[in-house]
């Protein structure tokens, strides 16, 4: 079965170049000129990634995007962001927001199609089987569900997107392990040349921002000059 693209752009011919491309390549498209109207669209049909303009009329893209990232029902779509801010800090600005990939515009086809497979082949990926536990949280990568149950405390549920889903598992199917920022981008983004090595500090960022909550943060550690890791005995518990 086709997969299913949501398309959220204001410029019509920006729109329309996207769906000619992305139609052609096989997916199944559906366009949103505004994020109020994504929203309603997303209510009736949930797609298997989003292209989200980040300049759209009344809220904005990166407001969608954190939006969705809040909500369980949505949080777990794939977002790749269009912007036509180059520099670094809209780049970050644009993963903090929860976007898990970016094209700066103007953009080629040919990578806009490349990126949507690379996001699309790294959530898709069949799971491995069998829950991850480190301190008090569980991880089952099939059910795609966390949970964390201190001691004389009520389990809690913990809700991720879906790059911080996959940092989490990984790190966690590998504990006590210093990985480098290299490492981490060929096993949680499969190797893809387009993304940087400074995106795996921002998902990092929004990894432990989500624990944070729940006592857990303190279990993702930063290595200094080699990486990151997670431990089952952090210093500060």
């Amino acid at each position: 079965m086709a997969q299913q693209i949501l398309i959220v752009e204001d410029e019509p011919s920006i729109a329309e170049l996207i769906a000619v491309n992305l139609t052609h390549a096989g997916y199944i498209v559906s366009r949103a000129m505004q994020s109020d109207e994504a929203i309603s669209m997303l209510a009736t049909q949930v797609p298997d990634l989003i292209v989200l303009d980040w300049m759209l009329p009344g809220k904005s893209g990166v407001q969608l995007a954190k939006e969705l990232r809040a909500n369980e029902n949505y949080s777990g779509i794939p977002i790749l962001m269009l912007t036509a801010k180059g520099e670094e800090a809209d780049k970050v600005a644009g993963l903090d927001a929860g976007a898990d990939d970016y094209v700066t515009k103007p953009f080629s086809p040919k990578e806009l199609i490349a990126r949507v497979k690379a996001l699309l082949r790294r959530y898709s990926a069949t799971p491995e089987e069998g829950p991850l536990v480190v301190g008090p949280m569980s991880l089952d990568a099939v059910t795609h569900r966390i949970s964390v149950n201190w001691p004389d405390q009520e389990m809690k549920n913990l809700s991720l997107g879906p790059t911080e889903f996959r940092l989490l598992n990984f790190l966690m199917a590998n504990p006590e392990r210093v990985h480098s920022r290299a490492n981490l981008l060929d096993h949680v983004w499969g190797n893809e040349a387009y993304i940087e090595e400074r995106t795996v500090d921002v998902h990092v960022k929004r990894l432990r921002a989500a624990l944070a909550p729940f006592g857990c943060d303190q279990f993702i550690e930063t290595v200094r000059g080699s990486g990151y890791r997670i431990t089952k005995t952090p210093l500060s518990q």
